[in-house]
């Protein structure tokens, strides 16, 4: 079992102690590569005090084993019942399960398992438990996240060079797709948006086929998943000479952003954070053009622990990684959003990202 593993197995095992929970089962994809390091599609764990199982079906097996050398792998075979065995086994009697994560039917059919088994089981409710340990990253996780943010800086800056007069959005999105498997990463973190004139006022526009017009706003909203971990990255320029409305709403998006970078520190609740920025666009004027909130971690997934937004009141703390991207759109002309991923280290917000701005 790796050093991470274990130190892993070892906080969500505080976490039972502290709940009264001798049991944990772990259904959500990230969580549980988090944990034992299995990439499938498919699988559980099931935690104890002192042991790990990781129960899959048959395609991976072999993989599980190979992925995860710190825990007993076993096979779910289709359709048959495998945790009322794995949970005597293992001596549980309160199960904590993810409620944020596991549906209806899932939970409706391990409920059954357990009834028919006639096993003493009590199924708890837990939200959030293993995100939370997720949102302080370990120093591996750091250098995955800056491998992923380096790849998106080098993309952009490959295809922003490029970008001429009359390519549509849905070209530059592919140009950028194959620029960054080109650089090493196993894909997008999500679907690339590129938006060109009154389409960047739509915050998540789906790249079509707009095409790109000398002195019109583009907004390229990007990121990489480099071996699980995703950047975000986000640059707006203009192809051509820029207006005075573009250099006006580009100056007051720059500023907003550097005052929340600034202002960031351990302690401070992501709504506090959010407001520094909402302010300096509010002051100018633009406040209800500004209408998601500022950031969000990243790892993972694109979007985690913590939420950089209005009424989050998820503390900052060292070791944290999110986004700052305050935006202003303007229907029938466009918009401007500029988005780094920092890490909260020493008492301030590093910016992991290198684009120029």
């Amino acid at each position: 079992m790796t050093g991470n593993t274990t130190h892993r197995l070892a906080r969500i095992r505080e976490h039972m102690a502290e709940q009264g929970l001798d049991g944990f089962l772990v259904s959500s994809a990230p969580n549980r590569r988090y944990l034992s390091g299995f990439t499938g599609s498919n699988g559980y764990l099931a935690i104890t005090d002192d042991h790990a199982v990781l129960a899959t079906d048959f395609r991976y097996i072999e993989q599980a084993e190979a992925e995860s050398p710190g825990f007993e792998v076993r096979h779910i075979r289709g359709g048959e019942p495998w945790f009322p065995d794995v949970a005597t086994d293992l001596g549980m009697h309160i199960v904590g399960f993810e409620a944020d994560n596991m549906s209806v039917a899932a939970y409706g059919r391990l409920s059954s398992d357990v009834e028919e088994s006639e096993i003493e089981i009590e199924l708890a409710e837990t939200t959030g438990v293993i995100e939370w340990i997720r949102a302080i990253k370990d120093d591996g996780e750091i250098v995955a996240l800056h491998k992923a943010v380096h790849i998106a800086d080098q993309a952009m800056a490959s295809i922003q060079a490029e970008i001429r007069v009359g390519m549509t959005e849905r070209e530059v999105a592919w140009e950028l797709h194959k620029e960054m498997r080109r650089l090493g990463a196993e894909g997008p973190s999500f679907d690339t948006i590129v938006a060109v004139g009154p389409n960047a006022a739509l915050p998540h526009h789906r790249a079509d086929d707009t095409k790109v017009r000398a002195g019109e706003p583009v907004v390229i909203d990007m990121g990489a998943n480099y071996r699980g971990y995703r950047s975000d990255l986000t640059r707006t320029f203009v192809v051509g000479d820029r207006d005075d409305t573009f250099r006006h709403i580009y100056g007051i998006v720059l500023r907003a952003q550097e005052a929340a970078i600034e202002a960031a520190s351990p302690g401070m609740t992501g709504e506090e954070i959010d407001s520094v920025a909402r302010e300096v666009i509010g002051e100018a004027g633009y406040g209800d053009e500004f209408g998601h909130g500022l950031g969000h971690g990243v790892g993972l997934v694109i979007h985690e622990r913590p939420m950089v937004v209005p009424k989050s009141q998820d503390i900052i703390d060292n070791g944290m990684v999110f986004t700052i991207e305050p935006g202003i759109y303007i229907s029938g002309w466009g918009g401007v959003r500029i988005e780094d991923v920092v890490v909260m280290e020493d008492g301030r917000a590093r910016p992991l990202t290198r684009s120029p701005k």
